[in-house]
C-alpha cells in the first residue's frame, strides 16, 4: 500500500468511529485507565499496571523495519537488531490492525510531538484501544507546539497503531514473522515502516514499546536532516554550559545526570543539531528495581509523591504492590525490568525548555567490571568516534543465569537496538560537531578498581563524582596525562578529590601479571568486536587504529 492509501484507511477508521476520544484531557485519561481497568490506583495516587509475561520487556526479535528496494541502502542489515519486514507483510499486519481497532469497545486518536525544537519536532498520532496507553503517550510525547509549522516534519507526520492486549493471528503468518522454539509463529509484532510513516504495535503490552518504536524513527530520520540522535541524557549548569551523558544500563547514567547543581533537560533521548540540543521527550520512562527514597531522591518523589489520582498519573508498570496499596520495588517476581512513566515536570530540577547549547562536554559512561579502564580520560576526536561506535560496558556475574564471570558488552553508540542508520553515518557526525562546537569528550568508567568483580571493588561514588566535575568544570585541561597503550587512552595522573593511585589501573591491582592478562583478553575482545561490526563498513584506520587490540 502507498502512504496515502494509508492515511485514507487511518481517517475512515477514524471518521467512521461512533465515540472516538480525541486528544481527551489528561484527567479524563486517567480516570477512563481506571474505569477500564488497565491500571489500580495506589497508596501515593500512581497508577500501577501488569502486563503478561511475554510483555514485561521489549521483544527485539519480534520488532522489524520494512525493506523498501529504494531505501534500503539507509539501514545497516548487517546488525542483528535491524530484522527486515517484506512491506507486503506489513500491509497484512496493517490490514489487521484496523480491523481490530475498528472493532474496539474504544477508541483513542493522541497528537503529540516528539522533539523540543521545533524546527524538527516530529507529529506522531498515537491511535490506541486502551486508555492507559494514551496516558502512557501522553506522559512520554510533547505538547504540540504553536510553531509546528518551521518543523521540517510539520507535513510528514508519523502514526502509531497500537493493539497491546489483542495477539496476532499467528497462523496467517507463517513464515512471515518470526518461529518461536516450538515451531509455532509467533503472535506479537513491533513494526516501523519509515517510508510510508507508519509504525505497528501489536500484541505488546510493554509500554517502552511505543517509546522506543518512535526513538528509532527519529535516530532514522534526523541524520537526513543533519542532526544527530543520541541515546544520553542531558543537564545545564548554571554557566549555561550544557553535558551529555552516554551509557548502558548500570553505568550511572540516570544516578550522574540527576545533580542538584545542574538542570535536567532530559534523561534519554536527545538531538544534536545546528541549534544546539534539544530533548525528544516530555516525561521519563524509569527502570525501579530497588529503588528507594535514599537511593534515586528524584525518581522516588516524581513517582510515588502524594496526590489525588486524577492529578498524578504516573504509571508503575510490573512492579509487586502489596494489598495496602503500597509498593516493593526490591521483589523482582514479576520482573527485574519493573517501570516507571511520568512527565518531566514531576521532577524539583529541569530546564522547562528542554532544550540546551552545544555541548561543551560529553561523557561516556562505562562499568568495567574487568577492572582495567582506567576512571577517566580524556578522548580526542578518533578515540571518541571509536568508543562511540563501541558502546562499551560488562554484565555482572549473577545478573543472568549462567553468567558468573564478568562479560564484555557492545552496543553500538550506546543504543544499538535503535539505530537503524549506517554506523559510519553517526559517528562521522559525532566527529564533525566535536570540531565544529569543540566539545570535550571523556570516558568515565564507574566499574571496579584494584580487580576484576569479586576481588576488587566498584570505584566510590563520590570519586566518580569528582572526576565528572573535574571534567565538566574542565580543571583537567592542564593536568599532566599518561598514555594507556593497551586502550588507547589518555589518562590524568591527578584529579581533584580522588587519590591519584586509582587513576591508572594497573597501580591497584597486588599481582600486575593477572592485570596484563585481563587487560590483553579484553583488548581483543574490542578487536574482535569491531572486525564483527565494523570489519565491512569502510570505517576510517584513523578510527580503527584507537581501538584496543589493534
Amino acid at each position: 500500500m502507498k502512504t496515502s492509501v494509508f492515511s485514507n484507511q487511518i481517517t475512515q477508521l477514524l471518521n467512521g468511529y461512533n465515540n472516538l476520544k480525541k486528544n481527551v484531557e489528561r484527567r479524563e485519561m486517567i480516570k477512563l485507565s481506571v474505569e477500564q481497568r488497565d491500571a489500580l490506583v495506589m497508596e501515593c495516587g500512581a497508577l500501577a499496571t501488569w502486563t503478561l509475561p511475554e510483555s514485561t520487556g521489549r521483544s527485539p526479535k519480534d520488532t522489524y523495519m520494512v525493506q523498501h528496494p529504494g531505501s534500503q541502502h539507509l539501514i545497516d542489515w548487517t546488525s542483528a537488531n535491524n530484522i527486515p519486514m517484506t512491506p507486503e507483510t506489513f500491509d497484512m499486519l496493517f490490514k489487521d490492525a484496523i480491523e481490530e481497532l475498528s472493532k474496539s469497545k474504544d477508541l483513542f486518536e493522541t497528537d503529540r510531538v516528539v522533539g523540543a525544537d521545533s524546527a524538527y519536532s516530529l507529529p506522531v498520532k498515537t491511535i490506541t484501544d486502551k486508555a492507559l496507553e494514551s496516558l502512557f503517550a501522553d506522559n512520554m510525547f510533547r505538547p504540540i507546539p504553536t510553531d509546528i509549522n518551521k518543523s521540517v516534519f510539520a507535513d510528514k507526520p508519523f502514526t502509531v497503531l497500537a493493539i497491546p492486549d489483542k495477539k496476532i493471528n499467528a497462523a496467517k503468518y507463517k513464515n512471515r514473522l518470526r518461529t518461536l522454539d516450538n515451531g509455532e509463529t509467533s503472535d506479537l509484532a513491533v513494526a516501523i515502516d519509515f517510508d510510508r510513516r507508519v509504525g505497528i504495535v501489536y500484541g505488546s503490552a510493554y509500554m517502552g514499546s511505543l517509546k522506543k518504536l518512535i526513538f528509532t524513527v527519529m535516530n532514522y530520520y534526523l541524520p537526513l536532516e543533519g542532526i544527530l540522535p543520541l541515546h544520553c541524557s542531558a543537564n545545564e549548569g548554571a554557566n549555561g554550559h550544557t553535558a551529555l551523558l552516554l551509557g548502558l544500563s548500570g553505568t550511572g547514567k540516570t544516578t550522574l545526570s540527576a545533580d542538584p547543581n545542574r538542570a535536567l533537560l532530559g534523561d534519554d533521548e536527545h538531538g544534536w543539531s545546528e541549534h544546539g540540543i534539544a530533548n525528544f521527550e516530555n516525561g521519563c520512562y524509569a527502570k525501579m528495581i530497588d529503588i528507594t527514597s535514599e537511593s534515586e531522591p528524584e525518581i522516588w518523589n516524581a513517582v510515588m509523591h502524594n496526590d489525588h489520582y486524577l492529578n498524578h498519573g504516573a504509571i508503575i508498570e510490573n512492579a509487586m504492590v502489596l494489598p495496602n496499596g503500597k509498593v516493593d520495588f526490591f521483589d523482582t517476581r514479576l520482573t527485574q525490568n519493573s517501570r516507571s512513566s511520568y512527565p518531566l515536570t514531576f521532577l524539583s530540577n529541569i530546564k522547562p525548555s528542554s532544550v540546551g547549547g552545544h555541548p561543551s562536554t560529553i561523557l561516556f559512561l562505562t562499568a568495567d567490571a574487568y577492572g582495567v579502564i582506567p576512571p577517566i580520560s580524556r578522548l580526542d576526536e578518533n578515540q571518541a568516534m571509536l568508543w562511540f561506535l563501541m558502546g562499551y560496558t560488562s554484565k555482572l556475574a549473577g545478573t543472568e543465569t549462567g553468567v558468573t564471570e564478568p562479560q564484555a558488552t557492545f552496543s553500538r553508540f550506546f543504543g544499538a537496538p535503535f539505530m537503524p542508520s549506517q554506523p559510519a553515518v553517526y559517528a562521522k557526525m559525532l566527529g564533525d560537531k566535536m570540531k565544529q562546537f569543540k566539545s570535550k569528550v571523556y570516558l568515565i568508567n564507574t566499574g571496579w578498581s584494584g580487580g576484576k568483580y569479586g576481588v576488587g571493588s566498584r570505584i566510590k561514588l563520590r570519586y566518580t563524582r569528582a572526576m565528572v566535575e573535574a571534567a565538566l568544570n574542565d580543571t583537567l585541561k592542564d593536568v599532566v596525562y599518561e598514555n594507556d597503550k593497551i586502550f588507547h587512552l589518555n589518562v590524568p595522573t591527578s584529579c581533584p578529590n580522588v587519590p591519584s593511585e586509582i587513576l591508572i589501573p594497573k597501580n591497584t591491582w597486588a599481582n600486575k601479571a593477572d592485570y596484563d592478562t585481563t587487560a590483553a583478553m579484553l583488548a581483543k575482545k574490542f578487536s574482535d568486536q569491531f572486525d564483527k561490526a565494523y570489519g565491512n563498513h569502510g570505517i576510517a584506520d584513523a578510527i580503527k587504529n584507537e581501538c584496543p587490540g589493534k
